[in-house]
């Protein structure tokens, strides 16, 4: 007796088969020199480069690593160290609106020149009135490149902000989800 499960297993093995064969069949060219001219211009995908060279690279750059072997996947994470700053409320609040607007523009062309150059991944305000106003993650090799990055910001050289740094691990490469 056939069950439901059998018969969908039969019905996909045979599209699978019936795909496969069509795709082998020859097909004749109207004009060979086309095919020729097609053949010695194909692009090739790019090669994704290996864990030993990611890690070397890191390695070479200054950046601390370690890596491990997931267990479920059997593939090698490298772990980075990256620097998350946060954007704390700071002393000097009595700016004006013009003032403020205008530092407030300063502040994100800062943050994404930051991201356009590489030097922070991600960066974004909290959605509270908090103390703590936003944060940044920078992926630079050393905390003294952070802190002077996160110190160049308008906002912070005003003293509307204040920074507080702190070495933060993620794996490399992993997005957010």
């Amino acid at each position: 007796m056939l069950t439901t499960s059998t018969l969908h297993k039969f019905a996909v093995g045979f599209l699978l088969f019936f795909v496969l064969l069509s795709s082998c069949k020859e097909q004749k060219p109207e004009n060979p020199e086309i095919v020729k001219e097609e053949k010695s211009t194909s692009i090739v995908a790019p090669t994704k480069p290996s864990i030993a060279s990611i890690k070397n690279k890191l390695i070479q750059d200054g950046f601390k690593i370690f890596d491990y072997v997931d267990e479920e996947s059997g593939d090698t994470v490298i772990m980075q160290q990256y620097f998350i700053a946060f954007l704390k409320r700071g002393p000097n609040r009595s700016e004006n609106k013009i003032e403020v607007d205008s530092l407030q523009k300063l502040h994100l062309e800062h943050l994404g020149k930051m991201y356009k150059e590489g030097h922070a991944d991600i960066s974004g305000p909290f959605g509270d009135d908090g103390d703590i106003r936003g944060i940044t993650i920078y992926n630079t090799p050393t905390q003294k490149i952070a802190d002077s990055l996160a110190n160049s910001d308008p906002m912070v050289k005003s003293g509307r902000l204040i920074i507080e740094m702190h070495p933060w691990w993620a794996a490399k490469g992993f997005p957010l989800r």
